[in-house]
C-alpha cells in the first residue's frame, strides 16, 4: 500500500493516544514510523484501522513503539 492511500484510510486522528503536532500519520508504515510528540499509551484503535485489516498487520501501539516492521524485529 502506498503512504498516500494509508493515510487517506488512516484513523490515527480517532484515536485516544493521539496527539496532534502536524506530522504525517499512518505510524504503522516503515516510511513514518513513531511519533515525534506521543508519549503516552492512553488507548490503541490500531486493531479497527481499515490500513491494520488491509495490510494484515498484527501489532498495535505504532505510534509510539514503532511500524509493524520495527516491532517484529524485536
Amino acid at each position: 500500500m502506498d503512504e498516500k492511500k494509508a493515510i487517506e484510510m488512516c484513523i490515527c486522528r480517532q484515536c485516544p493516544s493521539f496527539v496532534e503536532c502536524k506530522e504525517k500519520i499512518a505510524y504503522c508504515l516503515p516510511s513514518i514510523g513513531k511519533s515525534s510528540c506521543i508519549k503516552e499509551e492512553k488507548g490503541c484503535i490500531c486493531g479497527a484501522c481499515p490500513v491494520t485489516k488491509e495490510m494484515g498487520l498484527t501489532h498495535g501501539y505504532y505510534c509510539i513503539r514503532g511500524s509493524e516492521k520495527e516491532q517484529s524485529e524485536k
